[in-house]
Order: C-alpha cells, then sequence, then structure tokens
C-alpha cells in the first residue's frame, strides 16, 4: 500500500487520520477546500492517498480511520456483520456517518478551514458512505466522488425527495468488479439521478479499482 510521504499521522477525538494541508499559502491564492477521503472495507487512513496525486492545490485533505476492526483485517464503516457481506446498508452505516460529520466539523474547526460545504471521494463501502452522507446532509456536500461504490439500500424516501438537486457526482467503475458488479453500478447511478444529482460516469474494463482513464477525469471533475 502506497503511503503519501507529504502527509501527516495523527490522532484527533479518539479518531486515527492521515491529513495533508492545502498548498495555499496566502488568501490571494484563494480560499481553502476540504476534501474528505473515505477508504473501503479493510481500508484504513493510508488506503486513499494513491488516488490524490495532482488533486487540486487548495484542497485540505483528510483521510480518517474507520472505527470498526474489519474481520479480514483493517477497519470498516459498520460493525462485523458476516451474514450481510457486501452489503451493508442505511441503518448499518449512518452511526458511523454521523461520528463522521461530527469530526468533520470539530477537525476542520481546529485547523481553521471552511467545512460549512465540502467534497468527498469515497472507495467501495467508503463510497456508499459518501453517498450516505450527501443523501442524508445535502446541504454539507458540494461534490461526491463514487469510486467503485453503490447506494445501500433503505434510503428509497430519501431517494424520492430529490436532495441532491444539481448536485455534481462522479462515479467510475470496473466492467470486471466482482467485488460490487457492474449492475449495481449502474442501478445506483440511476438512483443518484432520481436523487437529483448531475452524474459524470466513468467506466472501463478493469476490476475493483479505477483506471488510469478514469482517475484522468476524476482530476478533471474536481477542478473549479
Amino acid at each position: 500500500m502506497r503511503i503519501a510521504t507529504d502527509t501527516e499521522l495523527i490522532t484527533f477525538n479518539n479518531w486515527t487520520l492521515r491529513f495533508k494541508p492545502s498548498r495555499t499559502l496566502s488568501e490571494t491564492e484563494g480560499k481553502k477546500r476540504l476534501l474528505l477521503l473515505i477508504h473501503g472495507w479493510t481500508g484504513d487512513e493510508n488506503s486513499m492517498w494513491v488516488f490524490t496525486k495532482d488533486f487540486p492545490p487548495d484542497y485540505w485533505m483528510i483521510a480518517p480511520r474507520a472505527p470498526h476492526p474489519a474481520q479480514l483485517g483493517g477497519y470498516s464503516w459498520r460493525p462485523p456483520q458476516p451474514e450481510t457481506f457486501g452489503r451493508p446498508s442505511l441503518e448499518t452505516l449512518k452511526p458511523a456517518a454521523d461520528e463522521l460529520l461530527s469530526f468533520v466539523d470539530a477537525y476542520s474547526s481546529m485547523v481553521r478551514v471552511d467545512a460549512e460545504q465540502f467534497d468527498v471521494i469515497g472507495f467501495s463501502q467508503g463510497a456508499a458512505m459518501s453517498n450516505v452522507l450527501a443523501l442524508l446532509y445535502p446541504q454539507r456536500i458540494r461534490k461526491a466522488g463514487i469510486l467503485a461504490g453503490f447506494v445501500p439500500s433503505g434510503l428509497e424516501e430519501t431517494i424520492a425527495a430529490r436532495p441532491l438537486a444539481g448536485k455534481p457526482f462522479f462515479v467510475a467503475h470496473g466492467t470486471q468488479d466482482e467485488m460490487v458488479p457492474i449492475d449495481r453500478a449502474r442501478a445506483s447511478i440511476e438512483l443518484l439521478e432520481q436523487a437529483g444529482a448531475q452524474v459524470t460516469y466513468c467506466e472501463d474494463e478493469v476490476g475493483h479499482k479505477v483506471s488510469a482513464g478514469c482517475l484522468r477525469a476524476l482530476k478533471e471533475f474536481l477542478k473549479d
């Protein structure tokens, strides 16, 4: 696993996280933006940095470790539930989503980065968490990147209310993904669009990862 050497590892409010400060040095260079990086099942605070090379310099990036140990090593955003492998629901993810939002508020206040609205990128289970955050708290999310992920069950009524009207989403998925099948990803895009999101979709012939072409498209999506 590649660990970004220009990041710092800290513990804050019982969270373990790795962060990379914004390279914006003064008010004249633009406003700092917070980017929340949410790792997948069995990942940790080191997992998401493989995607971040050449991301916009005004991002203050944070990658927290999920609160629950995963049975196969690493960490998870929900308690172990062997009978529902690969099928986390709103019910099982919402507690961690609420805790994560509280963490973002406390951390951003400490480092003095405006997080009234922030961007989020998640991979796999972390992408499901990103969808939960955006659908439950749309006023807090500016842009979302959904990498090899899905929309969890239990959000049907929320989606029907179109909480994501006009909100930019980037979705990347591999046609050879055996962990999250491509049909599930395509169905999730339909749900996001039903919720009002403006979805940019990148599909490539890869497995449970992000292709080089989709990563380039993601970087373009993040530019303002």
